[in-house]
């Protein structure tokens, strides 16, 4: 289900340190955590868990970020690789993705390559490229735009997840984190 690439670590471009892409790759950083981490706290019973009738469960929304990533990983890719076609349908990339969504490992080694894929393209991409022309969701836009769209989506299911979660009695590992590094002197007295 992963966009093949033709990219290695060994002649991957150095990450830039400043512009579009660096703002952008530092997004990626913050998403890729969290998304993995709630992947990995929550429980491979919970999976199959959905807020409601006709509402994609958890691990639903998890193979949907997933194949999201895999699809707009083409579509910046596509440029980079002249002569090289993708199977154009989103939905045979997330019936794929959907097929795996109740096993946890499967999910989120998915979810992981995806990210991983997804970087190694931006990678790619020249610090010119911000105005081009790109079609995201449906949108005309540009590369830099396209990448708003992207983060604003991210933030959107992740948001839902955390609330998956929390419906379950899960804490989002980073906000433990934040509870356990809080000192009792900075705790609100009753």
């Amino acid at each position: 289900t992963q966009a093949e690439s033709k990219l290695t670590p060994m002649n991957q471009p150095p990450a830039p340190s400043a512009g579009y892409r660096a703002e952008f790759l530092s997004e990626l950083g913050y998403f890729e955590q969290r998304y993995t981490r709630l992947a990995e706290a929550i429980p491979t019973e919970k999976y199959s868990w959905r807020p409601a009738e006709g509402v994609r469960s958890i691990g639903e929304v998890f193979a949907h970020a997933t194949g999201a990533n895999v699809l707009i990983n083409r579509s910046l890719e596509a440029p980079l690789k002249p002569g090289v076609t993708y199977d154009t349908d989103s939905g045979t990339v997330m019936k794929n993705l959907m097929a795996i969504a109740n096993d946890k490992e499967k999910v989120i080694q998915e979810l992981k390559n995806s990210f991983a894929t997804l970087r190694t393209t931006v990678l790619m991409l020249g610090d010119g490229d911000g105005d081009k022309p790109q079609k995201m969701f449906g949108k005309d836009t540009t590369l830099r735009g396209s990448f708003f769209l992207v983060t604003g989506t991210w933030g959107e299911h992740l948001g839902g997840l955390i609330a998956d979660a929390r419906m379950n009695g899960i804490v989002p590992p980073w906000t433990a984190d934040a509870a356990k590094k809080e000192k009792p002197a900075d705790k609100p007295k009753p």
